[in-house]
């Protein structure tokens, strides 16, 4: 359990935190000299039972804000510290914003110096307190009266304290062994003979000696060399805990506060937060799309620009779906609180929770990006990956969605049965369908506008019915349709089973026929007329027999009447990949010409025939290669 301490005269909370533990937290000469708190100051209770208590002693004072949030983010139970002979001040009422816009619902109010005030004024400041807390998220936090210089109240609140540590134990968050490791690092140093530490609070997950730790924002990789948890030395430490790490193969110069110390499954960081954002209700004015703002996320803080998604205008009090457009990148993951405060950083303005850490730039305001938000607000993962997949009409990245939800492993076993799952990503079962429809009508279009082709490669049928389905998505769909008996699959080539007809005998017999002079075309491919000749057959009977061919895929037809067996088109294929690797994936006609010894007109339409069944792309004059074209592989 993590213990905030916050108040507007720095003495009297350092001095009652001192009564608490029996620890000076102001260790600079500064603090000591002028009687407030500078930085983060740390004590630790230990209580008859349980787990050791840690407090973060924050400073007081109204410039040092972003320093309270940066120690009062990650903690689990806030003091917020009243002098009984000075009642509420402006930076206790910012304070207690603070505390709630962070999402701080368990506390206790501490009125000190109870023994240089009357019984009456103690009352007083009472109930002004209690005033205070109303609406709030520490609304039904107890109000304590204590003296740190006669001991009175202190026995009271170290007993509140006690219980509040073994409610905490025993309700920890069963999520703890999927989350991977978060840890917001507050303070860096170099120790003589163990070298760079790092301390913070751990948000999430764990971490033992050994550990391969990520720094974020960064690509910087550490080994944990030692480690403690609450003042303790330890073997692993949890979600919870004040920790400070050794870390191996890390410069003291290459870290400093606001960074995070992650599992690499979860090393991510980003410039575009969306979120859901609550309004300080004692603010004058609405909060607009466009403001700027200063974002603490963590013990980071950076300039951001808010927009508004589902509203123009937010309201005191009220809440928001919203983007956050950061200057520099941070770390962040779903759940995450953010605050905010006003540009020049005079007041506290707003808070929220993450959504989603990895926001679009584009469509961040359309209905299906609203759906999706309003499914990564439920209280699970599990429940929003299941909410996510019915509404995310090209499905979910699972490790994505993993990182972004800070988990170790993504969530296999809260996918629903009917999604499609196909190389770390998922389709909803609704989309599935949805999908397999336009495929299915796209490949009946196909057919009727070109009878005599066996039909397109997988890769075309999905620029032309689903060309922002994942491919690995679209292949394992492709595989269900095939093993559903709804499409054949003929090698990179896709067809209705209505469409390839069988040959009749006769056919057989002409294709049998036919089959030797087609090979000594080479090249130049043979034409109907004159396999028929050859053949001594009805020209007629050829052509059918010749289209019939084509539609089973045994025959290429680049014009009219004029064929090619598949051998001698993937030798042909093969030297315009030539061509294309050569020229930037260019296959230029007279490149094309020159390297098959063709005449250009043939060279030509063979270079129109690759363009027309999907192995190239027609751009002015030129004819590019498609990387994702299984065709001749």
């Amino acid at each position: 359990m993590i213990v905030g301490t916050a108040g507007h005269i720095d003495h009297g909370k350092t001095t009652l935190v001192r009564a608490l533990t029996g620890v000076d937290t102001d260790r600079l000469p500064e603090e000591k000299k002028r009687g407030i708190s500078i930085e983060l100051g740390y004590a630790f209770l230990e209580p008859p039972s349980g787990a050791r208590i840690g407090f973060i002693d924050v400073p007081g004072h109204e410039r040092l804000v972003h320093t309270m949030v940066a120690g009062a983010s990650g903690i689990d139970f806030a003091l917020l510290l009243v002098a009984a002979d000075d009642g509420p001040m402006p930076q206790t009422r910012e304070h207690l914003a603070v505390l709630s816009l962070l999402g701080l619902t368990r506390g206790a109010v501490v009125i000190t110096k109870a023994d240089r005030a009357t019984p009456e004024r103690v009352q007083a400041v009472r109930e002004q307190t209690r005033a205070l807390l109303a609406g709030t998220t520490l609304e039904s936090a107890p109000v304590l009266a204590v003296s740190a210089h006669t001991g009175a109240g202190i026995d009271d609140l170290r007993a509140l304290l006690f219980v509040a540590a073994g409610a905490e134990q025993a309700s920890a968050e069963a999520e703890f062994d999927s989350k991977a490791l978060r840890l917001a690092i507050d303070r860096a140093f170099t120790l003589q003979g163990t070298g760079t530490v790092v301390t913070g609070t751990i948000h999430a997950g764990s971490v033992g000696m050994g550990d391969e730790l990520a720094i974020v924002p960064g690509t910087l990789r550490a080994r944990v060399r030692s480690l403690h948890a609450q003042n303790q030395a330890v073997a692993r430490a949890h979600a919870g805990q004040r920790c400070a790490v050794a870390l191996a193969g890390l410069a003291r110069d290459e870290v400093t506060r606001g960074q995070w110390l992650t599992a690499p499954a979860v090393a991510l960081a980003s410039e575009r937060l969306d979120l859901r954002l609550t309004l300080w209700p004692g603010e004058a004015q609405a909060l607009r799309s466009g403001t700027r703002v200063q974002a603490h996320l963590g013990a980071a803080h950076v300039n951001a620009t808010v927009a508004l998604l589902d509203s123009d205008a937010l309201a005191p009090g009220a809440t928001a779906l919203a983007q956050l457009l950061l200057q520099a990148p941070v770390g962040a993951w779903h759940g995450e609180r953010v605050l905010l405060r006003d540009a020049a950083a005079s007041r506290t303005l707003a808070g929220g929770r993450v959504l989603d850490p990895l926001a679009p730039a584009r469509y961040r305001r359309t209905p299906q990006r609203l759906a999706e938000l309003s499914a990564l607000g439920l209280p699970s993962a599990a429940e929003r990956l299941t909410a996510l997949l019915a509404v995310a009409p090209h499905g979910v990245d699972l490790k994505r969605f993993a990182a972004a939800q800070g988990l170790a492993h993504p969530p296999d076993q809260a996918l629903p049965a009917p999604a499609l799952v196909q190389d770390g990503l998922a389709l909803g079962a609704d989309q599935a369908h949805t999908l397999a429809a336009a495929a299915l009508a796209a490949l009946q279009r196909f057919h009727d506008q070109q009878p005599d082709e066996l039909g397109p490669d997988s890769a075309r049928l999905r620029r032309l019915s689903a060309p922002r389905l994942p491919a690995p998505l679209w292949q394992g769909l492709m595989a269900r349709l095939a093993t559903e008996g709804q499409l054949v699959l003929h090698g990179a080539v896709v067809h209705l089973p209505s469409h390839g007809a069988q040959l009749s005998a006769t056919e057989a017999r002409i294709a049998q026929k036919v089959a030797p002079a087609l090979v000594q075309a080479g090249f130049q491919g043979a034409w109907a007329r004159d396999l028929a000749r050859d053949a001594a057959e009805p020209e007629p009977l050829v052509r059918t027999t010749l289209a019939r061919l084509a539609r089973r895929g045994e025959l290429h037809q680049i014009v009219k009447d004029l064929y090619y067996p598949p051998d001698t088109l993937q030798r042909l294929a093969a030297l315009a990949r030539q061509v294309g690797a050569a020229h930037q994936g260019i296959v230029r006609a007279a490149d094309f010409r020159d390297a098959t010894d063709l005449g250009r007109k043939r060279a030509i339409q063979i270079l129109e025939y690759f363009d027309r069944i999907g192995f190239t792309r027609r751009i002015g004059d030129e004819h590019r290669l498609r990387t994702d074209c299984a065709l001749f592989s």
